[in-house]
């Protein structure tokens, strides 16, 4: 039997929602552009109010696995996707910048709630031995999601930016009608029950899936139970240096997302052609796993970040060059492959980092980096663009990208210096392949 096969069938369902969810995964990239074309808003201000939406997000995320824990998985799940649909349909409606910013509020809060507990439910559907083949799965499911999307989004934008978000709501309601029909009724756990020393929390990445594991899975027909958090792992020095690190791969990451369909405009091209660029990303992605799997997974931590960190400033650095669609293809192509590589290490050292019963908790203060970069990106991309162009802005980032490559495998050398109980922090084929699922 193979693996795939032998996966729970709420797992294979929650992975199809996954995918439904993400053919309108790329409205986010939008927001900015559109509040500056449909709502008159001005550029510094259009980045203002995404600022705001991704100030949201971060108590989006937290709230998501404390309602996971106290008010079930299921529902949770349900209520972040029927939320962020009606906020979505919202700012497609909206009749003037106000009501906008309103629902781009309203997107925000609601954007992260279903990450933590549809990661979860995998994890705790899955045997240890099993997650790897489950978390390949959502990979290629997400992929083939987003290489969707990256067409639709080309096609629907051209017509209307505001019909992309109303795109988004639609596959976000079908992905909540699956969940709800097929995954199992959530059985929250009384104050006076006891939870198991090795409970754990969902951990998760904004648009794209994240790993999480749990020291006791639960059977896969058995309705999901989520014990509370145990102790905060906020006093751990060599998580936070690697958390700070992240922030600023985070920020490089969301500035790609949020500034392309604007720096397309600024150079004459359609903004919704930055979906096109997008799915040449993703499918640059699916083609390069197998290889990366193979020739790299053995690499050292530090070397990965190295070569990853290069990759993305050469990919930023010929986007400064670029004023045509086709001169963006060998740039996106290797931006998405250093992107991919600092990516799953990122997630992977902090699996290291982790006690085995507290790895999610340890996921979630890292993915929190995500949130601070989707509050900034905005920000400096609209202020960078309207000050001195799109060169500018992917110049500076091949900077900091170029100076990440020195400063990334510095950061991994002192968090072994500070946690001398792990020994060596390496590669692993094993945790390679299990790793790079986040960064499609």
């Amino acid at each position: 039997m193979s693996a795939t096969s032998a996966l729970p069938r709420q797992v294979k369902a929650l992975i199809v929602a996954r995918a439904v969810n993400q053919l309108g995964g790329f409205s986010l990239a939008f927001l900015t552009v559109l509040l500056n074309r449909s709502f008159g808003a001005s550029l510094a201000m259009a980045g203002v109010v995404s600022a705001l939406f991704g100030l949201a997000t971060i108590p989006s995320r937290l709230a998501g696995g404390r309602l996971a824990d106290r008010w079930g998985r299921r529902r949770t799940i349900v209520a972040g996707l029927v939320g962020l649909a009606v906020a979505q349909l919202g700012l497609a409606a909206a009749p003037g910048l106000i009501a906008a910013t309103v629902c781009a509020l309203l997107m925000g809060l609601a954007f992260e709630l279903f990450e933590p507990p549809s990661q979860a439910t995998i994890a705790d559907a899955v045997p240890p031995a099993g997650r790897a083949s489950a978390f390949e799965l959502l990979t290629t499911a997400v992929a083939a999601g987003s290489l969707a999307a990256g067409v639709i989004a080309d096609v629907v934008g051209r017509w209307s930016l505001r019909w992309l978000f109303v795109v988004d709501a639609g596959t976000g309601l079908a992905c909540a009608v699956i969940v709800w029909l097929v995954l199992a009724p959530d059985v929250v756990p009384r104050r006076d029950d006891r939870p198991s020393a090795n409970s754990t929390s969902a951990a998760s990445l904004v648009g794209q899936a994240s790993p999480t594991t749990s020291a006791n899975p639960a059977s896969p027909t058995s309705p999901a139970i989520v014990s509370p958090l145990a102790a905060s792992p906020w006093r751990d020095r060599a998580l936070l240096l690697v958390t700070a690190s992240g922030t600023v791969f985070a920020l490089v990451s969301m500035l790609m997302l949020t500034a392309l369909p604007l720096s397309l405009g600024a150079v004459g091209l359609n903004p919704a052609n930055a979906g096109l660029v997008m799915a040449a990303s993703t499918a640059t992605l699916v083609l390069a796993r197998p290889v990366l799997r193979t020739r790299l997974a053995e690499l050292s931590h530090a070397a990965t970040f190295a070569v990853g960190y290069l990759l993305m400033a050469a990919g930023f650095g010929g986007y400064a060059l670029a004023h045509t669609l086709p001169t963006l293809l060998l740039p996106t192509a290797l931006y998405s492959l250093g992107n991919l590589l600092v990516m799953g290490r990122s997630f992977a050292v902090v699996s290291e980092l982790a006690p085995a019963e507290a790895s999610a908790r340890y996921l979630a203060v890292y993915g929190s980096s995500w949130g601070v970069a989707t509050l900034l990106a905005p920000l400096v991309a609209t202020w960078l663009i309207g000050v001195s162009g799109p060169a500018a802005l992917w110049t500076v980032s091949a900077l900091v990208c170029a100076a990440m490559a020195v400063a990334q495998p510095w950061v991994v050398r002192r968090v072994r210096g500070l946690r001398d109980d792990l020994g060596v922090i390496h590669s692993t084929k094993t945790m390679a392949d299990r790793y790079d699922a986040v960064s499609i």
